[in-house]
């Protein structure tokens, strides 16, 4: 570590997590040595409650596998379902119906709920409806594990959990969760971002890739931190789109002289790159981690490196 470095880790150690400034004019708020942009949260009312729980619903049914958005209305036949099947991938799947399913139950428990108090009927924490609606949730929750991310890849339990986070968190103590956990995302991001520029380093074919991935990491990164109501998604979100092309479109240098790898080896490293686009992208859309798509794509990298290092030292041998 150069003395520059500790310098920096230094400083970085002495702002507090919460602390807030203004960068380029935007609010941001310090969490795990990342600057997020900031956004105030909503007053604690149960009405914002159950906005923002139905933002996280909608939000979590369209990053998971397809078919389990079930109605609240159905959770005991597909309870049912889930305790007659035999098959476990099966199995697996009628589990997530049913999280989905309580899931839905939850969330219309608690419109109920909201409903009752904008016709100025208090509903205590102890309310029998409140009971309800905690015990679905937690049920779902517990059920999350059976969930797949749409990518059929990682399960999504962090990303299942949000909306119960709500319920249970006040709004102001759920936003600053999530923070941290964006603070998470841009350090998983960063990290296949530089595996995947290390990896390619030194290969005259992929001279001109480096570049392109740290840009888009930077805008998928800005992708988990800028609310789609922010003016500022207008100009982030075509940007993240057309680096993500410019990637998937990359035509490795083959015709370069200094060019040391077979055509197996650069068909192998354009495949690896679009994997790598696709992870980045699928992290960045659910604003947290995905530790086993990326501990996947870590080895393969490896796998990758490992065999050019094998074929340059059988040439040099030769």
């Amino acid at each position: 570590m150069t003395v520059a470095e500790t310098d920096k880790n230094m400083v970085t150690q002495q702002i507090r997590n919460g602390a807030r400034k203004d960068i380029n004019g935007k609010p941001h708020v310090y969490y795990d040595q990342y600057w997020i942009r900031y956004y105030p949260p909503p007053t604690e009312t149960l009405a914002n409650k159950k906005t923002l729980i139905d933002q996280l619903t909608r939000r979590t049914f369209h990053h998971t596998e397809s078919g389990i958005n079930t109605p609240g209305s159905k959770v005991e036949t597909a309870r049912n379902a889930w305790h007659d099947e035999v098959d476990l991938d099966r199995k697996r799947v009628n589990a997530a119906m049913l999280a989905g399913a309580l899931f839905n139950r939850a969330t219309d428990i608690f419109t109920s709920i909201v409903d009752l108090e904008e016709k100025g009927i208090d509903v205590s924490p102890d309310n029998e409806l409140m009971r309800a609606c905690s015990a679905s949730f937690e049920e779902a929750l517990e059920l999350g594990k059976y969930v797949k991310h749409a990518s059929g890849h990682d399960g999504v339990d962090e990303l299942w959990g949000e909306p119960f986070k709500v319920f249970t968190l006040s709004i102001e103590d759920y936003y600053a969760s999530r923070y941290i956990k964006i603070a998470q995302t841009m350090r998983a991001i960063d990290g296949i971002a530089e595996a995947i520029v290390n990896t390619f380093a030194g290969q005259e074919a992929f001279d001109r890739i480096e570049q392109i991935v740290w840009d888009y990491a930077r805008a998928a990164c800005q992708e988990t931190e800028i609310m789609k109501s922010d003016l500022d998604f207008f100009q982030n979100w075509p940007e993240f789109v057309s680096l993500g092309e410019k990637i998937s479109r990359f035509e490795p240098n083959i015709f370069d002289s200094k060019n040391s790898l077979s055509i197996t080896q650069i068909t192998e490293g354009r495949l690896l790159l679009r994997e790598g686009r696709n992870l980045l992208r699928d992290i960045a859309a659910i604003r947290v981690p995905m530790p086993i798509s990326s501990q996947r794509y870590l080895e393969a990298l490896g796998a990758f490196a490992t065999s050019i290092d094998s074929s340059t030292n059988i040439a040099a041998n030769a």
